[in-house]
């Protein structure tokens, strides 16, 4: 066991290179132009390279009205350099055909427009806010629902936390949040302890990474008081074997009334990772029971083998 884990910490060390590296160049805030679904997420990977103005299938129609059935649209949040399409290529159209108007934004870009989740997450939540109110005022519905992955869970639970998004969102799920903060197998903490490292990352990887490490400022203030905020369903998803949030626990929300989902607790034999979280049909169903909890049924589950899918991750990111 001990040799597959040491090879499984030093593709997170590759992967996280390959990931936060800057992209071709920044799309716009609610990017529309039409591509196709993708079964998994190094093939979105690639085709947002060269797409990089791609909206996740079904997703950022204006004119999508919302049905008794499903009121509420649903506002997509990616994750670190990434785009709405990188990470939400499969789970947009699976809420579309569910009957959801589903959105999704691009966030953060960087000054050099060549990366997204690069921001400050108070600036981006201010996006998302914005975004929110467009499309409350285009659709006609009195409140959305947010589903945030990774970094775009911060975003999302800044924005309902601390800018007055609970008025507006019934809702929040995160998938692979860093409520706590993540370690990266204890990469964070070293950095965090060396004068002047943090501000590096920041200036190279984006403050918005480097306000996610465990025990920043902005978690800590952004939890104090409690991690969650009354009238909005909160529901975490996290996995034990998350290569980027550890411990795992950091992913769940401690306060009362809060929904913790691990997959492992469901599906035992899926040991599905960080960076292949939104391409997981464990991980989306469980995502879909929580926003649509009426028709909420057990996933199918599916066998991951540990790190299955990072190696492909990190190819494409290059």
């Amino acid at each position: 066991m001990r040799g597959p884990r040491r090879s499984l910490i030093t593709l997170v060390l590759v992967a996280a290179a390959a990931l936060l590296a800057p992209s071709a160049h920044a799309g716009p805030l609610m990017p529309i132009a039409a591509a196709p679904e993708q079964p998994d997420h190094a093939d979105a990977i690639r085709y947002a390279a060269s797409n990089r103005d791609a909206a996740p299938p079904g997703a950022n129609d204006m004119g999508c009205k919302p049905t008794a059935a499903h009121p509420n649209p649903v506002v997509l949040v990616h994750g670190t350099d990434a785009t709405a399409y990188s990470d939400w290529a499969s789970f947009a159209p699976i809420l579309k055909a569910a009957g959801f108007c589903v959105f999704a934004i691009n966030y953060g870009t960087s000054p050099d427009g060549k990366s997204n989740g690069y921001g400050v997450i108070e600036d981006s939540a201010a996006q998302l806010k914005s975004m929110t109110l467009s499309i409350l005022q285009a659709t006609g519905a009195g409140a959305v629902d947010v589903v945030g992955y990774s970094q775009g869970a911060a975003v999302a639970r800044y924005f309902v936390n601390r800018l007055g998004g609970s008025y507006v969102v019934d809702r929040w799920v995160g998938i692979a949040s860093p409520t706590y903060g993540g370690t990266m197998y204890g990469v964070a903490p070293v950095v965090q302890a060396v004068p002047g490292a943090t501000g590096v990352v920041a200036g190279e990887f984006g403050p918005g990474l480097a306000q996610l490490m465990a025990g920043s400022d902005f978690l800590e203030r952004l939890n104090a008081g409690g991690d969650t905020v009354p009238g909005v369903e909160y529901t975490s998803i996290a996995t034990r074997v998350d290569e980027v949030i550890q411990p795992y626990t950091n992913a769940l929300l401690r306060d009362p009334g809060a929904h913790n989902i691990v997959v492992q607790d469901v599906c035992p034999d899926t040991e599905v990772a960080h960076f292949t979280f939104t391409y997981d049909p464990t991980a989306l169903r469980l995502a879909l029971n929580a926003l649509d909890p009426a028709n909420a049924r057990p996933p199918t589950c599916v066998p991951v083998p540990l790190g299955a899918g990072i190696l492909d991750v990190v190819l494409a990111s290059h």
